[in-house]
């Protein structure tokens, strides 16, 4: 059986003068949990439609299961989809709204019965078979709806923004139910969202897209930890960019000068291309990743190494403090994220101050060159 489930080659998708799509190559392994993941227009859901067959592509082929589908009407497809508004029937039981499918396939009788009930034992949801999608919370709701989705058992299971009517608690519990119920069926599952932290959390891979081309596809570590470009640093979690010049390209890595402070860093962190000599990049680090020092840690040998801030903001958060802070040599804004630390005595009580002169550092291997555009 090939290890690739759903492919798109070189497809392009226009609306008259508009390019939705343009030359997207995208291979789906088969029984992963895949994640498109970009800005509201950037065509994830087309890509999502295009496999299920509602669109078709302007250029370029769709394949399912080695087998060219392009020309294939939806109902050919073993795909099903589930929608961000459900499109439960309200006028059905939940059974009969998971039975729907079977029955136009054919299936009656105990067949029929032994399948349905199987399935909404599948996603937890036995005893309320008779019940109608009205007298259900969202989350029961949405259960249904995949209910409906896998119980024939498609190759693979779409899903457009499928949480984004329910509430953060119910959000976050559902993340974890649909991870558990896709590695339970094995069955492929193609996600659509914005929400970079649903992404991180549920993904085996994700593709981030923006304006039609695919910026990068890779583990959630992978996109996070080394972003192939400005634009997936930007997006998928926060960053915060120091303007650099690079002073120096050696095998050992990147010397470069922040804010008048030459520095050396890893040359694994340039992404792509290494940068050259002269060339303005920008240096990313994780707000978790920077570390804030007050005055009375900083030791005659180790003020050299540290960039001199002032913390225009404090957000509280419990056990963690956010931290917006200014570099006064050039007025730019950084974003950290300070955790309780009961072995460091300058922040455990996490009680910093607005106006406060601290200095500002991070380890270096942490962070990640991004060259200009």
């Amino acid at each position: 059986m090939a290890e690739t489930v759903v492919e798109l080659r070189s497809v392009t998708k226009r609306y008259g003068r508009q390019i939705v799509l343009e030359g997207v190559d995208l291979a789906i392994r088969r029984g992963e949990f895949l994640t498109l993941l970009g800005p509201s227009g950037c065509g994830k859901t087309t890509i999502l439609r295009l496999i299920a067959g509602f669109e078709a592509p302007t250029a370029g082929e769709v394949w399912l299961e080695g087998v060219d589908v392009t020309a294939l009407p939806p109902n050919s497809r073993q795909v099903n989809t589930v929608f961000q508004s459900y499109a439960l029937f309200p006028h059905l039981s939940v059974f009969d709204n998971v039975a729907f499918g079977p029955r136009l396939a054919g299936d009656r009788g105990a067949a029929l019965e032994r399948k349905v009930r199987e399935t909404l034992a599948t996603v937890q949801l036995e005893d309320y078979a008779e019940r109608r999608p009205s007298q259900l919370s969202g989350g029961q709701q949405q259960r249904v709806a995949i209910a409906r989705a896998i119980v024939n058992h498609p190759s693979v299971l779409l899903l457009d923004e499928p949480l984004s009517a329910l509430d953060y608690k119910l959000r976050k519990a559902m993340q974890i139910e649909l991870k558990q119920l896709q590695r339970r069926l094995g069955i492929t599952f193609v996600f659509v969202t914005h929400d970079q932290e649903e992404a991180l959390s549920m993904s085996d891979r994700i593709v981030v897209l923006d304006a039609g081309r695919i910026q990068q596809i890779g583990s959630p570590r992978s996109i996070y930890e080394t972003p192939a470009n400005l634009f997936v640093a930007g997006f998928v979690g926060e960053i915060n960019l120091l303007p650099a010049l690079v002073q120096e390209v050696a095998d050992a890595g990147l010397d470069i000068t922040i804010e008048g402070h030459r520095m050396r860093l890893p040359q694994a962190t340039a992404i792509k291309t290494v940068p050259r000599a002269g060339e303005a990049v920008y240096v990313g680090v994780r707000p978790e990743d920077l570390r804030i020092w007050r005055d009375v840690e900083v030791t005659d040998a180790l003020r050299p190494s540290l960039f001199p801030a002032v913390i225009d903001e404090v957000i509280y958060k419990g056990s963690t403090v956010d931290l917006q802070v200014r570099l006064p040599a050039s007025g730019t804004r950084l974003s950290t994220t300070q955790f309780f630390n009961e072995d460091d005595p300058a922040i455990t009580e996490l009680d910093f101050a607005a106006g406060e002169r601290v200095y500002v550092s991070w380890v270096p291997g942490w962070e990640v060159v991004l060259p200009h555009g």
